[in-house]
């Protein structure tokens, strides 16, 4: 009979501790009797006490319960009233410098520890709105009986369950100040209880609410969203299943679309990526088209391209663009989009390069001097020798991810030939542990 593992108690009285540096993620790190705590809610050099939340054979963990010491000059008040119950922000007790800091120091440690380099020359951080900067977002949605009413948000830190949220503050406040009024909403369907989950997309001027509803729901629930929607000015979908089951409830034809800089539109489902940040998204479009040099003769490729967000704001200055996606709904509108703003010399193509080489697009046969890529956390390693054996001149490299940024940067410039010549951080998520990069590769 197998034995059966028996949790240990975690001890119940506070424990003081001096918090030595921070974690990757924000938590402070201490040391007792030799072992790493990790205590969230704490800051270099306090002295604090915290109680354990989980123990387990190499490291603890811990969170804050008092500050014995002088607070840390990092340290400020959290603007947020359910700061440390939702998970949705984990550095609000910090400055924004510090704040900054702190990703930058992150992707420095990781590019050393991962590749074993540093670039030449660091960038200064993209800076861009600290609130209300958020435009795309998951929301959960669950019936508590036991609370009486219908949760709207996110989940609690370190927990499956929804927190009970009144208003968000990095959501932009169209939505984030509605979390609570979108509760008693739903709680009034007769639907209630299956709404699983909303997403939100907006552009500068609309707000789209995507209701997953588990079941069809009737007429009069249907007309009680379209009323909401109609007097708040919020497009109303609903999603029966997967995302192409996405349909407008209110109004018939919405169609949302942002402004990657002046003059250039991109229409966009609201179940298409975008990104959450439109303030720091034209700061990065800008540089990466001034980290690429670019040159009226240029030839470019663009890989994980999207919806053109890149692609189409440098057709506008070079002689062309091939826009490369592997998602087949983001290439047929990246393609209307180059139509839409009359951009012959965008072209989008479908392709996997893991699974067919390069070299066997027709597209390719012409070769890039420069490349652009943005993949998605996994990074871009399975295709790295792929785009070295092109020679382009330069390779600018936009990640959501050091980790895998660090590596597939040592791949290039200690496999490739390629010099890793500048990198940076940029705040895509402000009060949040996410460290979105940019970095610069030269072909010498």
């Amino acid at each position: 009979m197998a034995r059966r593992h028996r949790r240990k108690k975690l001890p119940q009285d506070p424990v003081e501790a001096t918090i030595e540096s921070l974690s990757h993620e924000g938590r402070g790190i201490a040391r007792i009797d030799g072992k790493t705590i990790f205590v969230d809610g704490a800051l270099v050099k306090e002295t604090v006490k915290f109680i354990y939340t989980k123990k387990h054979s190499k490291y603890d963990e811990g969170k804050v319960v008092e500050i014995l010491s002088s607070a840390s000059k990092d340290r400020v008040e959290a603007k947020c009233q359910h700061f440390g119950v939702c998970g949705g922000c984990s550095l609000m007790h910090m400055s924004p410098e510090a704040q900054l800091a702190l990703k930058q120091n992150t992707l420095e440690e990781h590019l050393t520890h991962f590749g074993n380099l540093a670039p030449q020359h660091w960038l200064a951080p993209l800076k861009g709105p600290l609130w209300g900067y958020r435009r795309k977002a998951r929301l959960g949605v669950k019936h508590v009986a036991k609370k009486e009413r219908v949760l709207v948000g996110f989940r609690e830190k370190g927990s499956p369950y929804l927190a009970v949220l009144e208003q968000c503050e990095v959501l932009d406040q169209r939505v984030g100040s509605r979390l609570a009024e979108l509760g008693s909403m739903i709680a009034k369907l007769a639907a209630y209880n299956r709404i699983a989950q909303i997403e939100v997309a907006m552009d500068d001027e609309h707000t789209a609410l995507i209701f997953r509803n588990l079941d069809p729901l009737s007429e009069q629930d249907q007309q009680a969203l379209i009323v909401y929607g109609r007097a708040n000015d919020l497009w109303i979908y609903l999603q029966s299943g997967g995302p192409d089951t996405v349909t407008p409830l209110w109004p018939d034809n919405p169609q949302l679309s942002y402004a990657p800089e002046e003059g250039l539109h991109l229409d966009f489902g609201p179940n298409d990526f975008t990104q959450v940040n439109a303030g720091i998204n034209h700061k990065m479009i800008q540089r990466a088209m001034e980290l690429l040099d670019i040159d009226a003769q240029d030839r470019i490729l663009d890989l994980f391209c999207g919806l053109g967000n890149f692609t189409l704001p440098l057709a506008k200055r070079v002689m062309e663009v091939v826009g490369v996606e592997g998602d087949e709904t983001l290439v047929r509108h990246a393609r209307d989009n180059a139509i839409k703003n009359n951009l012959a010399n965008a072209i989008f193509e479908q392709a996997d390069l893991t699974q067919t080489a390069l070299k066997d697009y027709p597209w390719a046969k012409d070769g890039f001097n420069k490349i652009l890529l943005d993949p998605p956390r996994s990074g871009a390693f399975e295709v790295l020798h792929q785009l070295a054996a092109l020679g382009a001149e330069r390779l600018v490299y936009v990640s959501c991810n050091p980790a895998t940024l660090a590596r597939d940067a040592g791949e290039l410039v200690n496999k490739h030939g390629y010099t890793l010549e500048s990198a940076g951080v940029m705040d895509m998520f402000p009060h949040t542990t996410h460290v979105e990069s940019i970095a610069l590769f030269i072909k010498p």
